[in-house]
């Protein structure tokens, strides 16, 4: 019983590791996508019986393909320890929500959407620039604190000086900084909040360009770097991972460099008992 088990065990672990596996499940993925989007169109609603079945086996193959990743694993619990796999279970889980219920319609429809995230969990490369985007966060948290500050630092001096100018753009704090923002994101900022203003103060340009170079030129460019950073470490740790790449070659270098290093310093100890 036990060696059947194992025996169907390790088909199922070929399986899931297989290529044609993960590449069927990542089309079913993009027709799951397609689906979403092509209900949003009027002119599909004369298709909407086809649709609803196609919808139901995509929902019907992603629950075969966890439950042949579960099955796969020697111990069922091992599943539940990867964070890509709770995602993957919750998202297909969510899915067999009915969407024929009219009161549960809205909810089912928007879960639904969210299974086009499962691309992400698929393709390791966009786990890995999903991974260096979220340990970014907390370094980019402190640039953004710093950015604020820049903000409601010059906001505040732009409400002071130019309310006259325009009550909408500088009439407060809050719009002021609303108006900076859109300098910062150079969103028609020239015509609509630099011209005016040097209509009145022709040395105003100082106190945006300053701003710009603050943000666009320096803080911005920490938050980049800080994750390509984040994304060089993480692409370290993949290649360390797969055993492929110029990481995981040093990284086997430096062991067998380290082994023969032990092995060189046994032989001087025997060397050094028979003298």
């Amino acid at each position: 019983m036990s060696v059947t088990a194992s025996h169907w065990r390790d088909q199922l672990e070929q399986l899931r590791s297989h290529k044609l596996f993960e590449t069927f499940i990542i089309t079913v993925i993009i027709i799951s996508a397609l689906l979403i989007g092509a209900k949003t169109y009027e002119e599909t609603s004369r298709f909407e019986r086809i649709m609803y079945w196609l919808d139901w086996g995509v929902t019907l193959l992603f629950l075969a393909e966890i439950i042949v990743r579960i099955a796969a694993e020697k111990h069922t619990l091992d599943f539940f320890k990867k964070g890509w796999n709770l995602f993957d279970f919750a998202i297909v889980t969510a899915s067999l929500i009915p969407i024929d219920d009219s009161q549960m319609v809205l909810l089912a429809r928007l879960l639904r959407v969210f299974r086009v995230l499962r691309l992400v969990s698929m393709i390791p490369e966009l786990r890995m620039l999903l991974s260096a985007l979220v340990k970014s966060l907390p370094r980019m948290g402190y640039v953004a604190l710093i950015m604020f500050i820049i903000f409601y630092i010059y906001g505040a001096v732009g409400s002071f000086l130019f309310h006259e100018v325009d009550e909408k753009l500088w009439g407060n704090i809050s719009l002021a900084m609303l108006t900076l923002f859109q300098v910062a994101t150079f969103e028609s900022w020239a015509t609509a909040v630099l011209y005016p203003t040097m209509e009145h103060y022709p040395y105003s340009w100082i106190f945006f360009l300053t701003f710009i170079f603050l943000n666009a030129f320096i803080f911005l460019n920490m938050m980049i770097g800080i994750v390509l950073d984040v994304m060089q470490k993480e692409s370290a740790l993949h290649e360390l991972e797969t055993g492929e790449g110029e990481a995981a070659d040093i990284h086997w270098l430096r062991e067998h460099v380290e082994s023969q290093q032990s092995q060189l310093d046994r032989i001087e100890a025997k060397l050094d008992g028979k003298i």
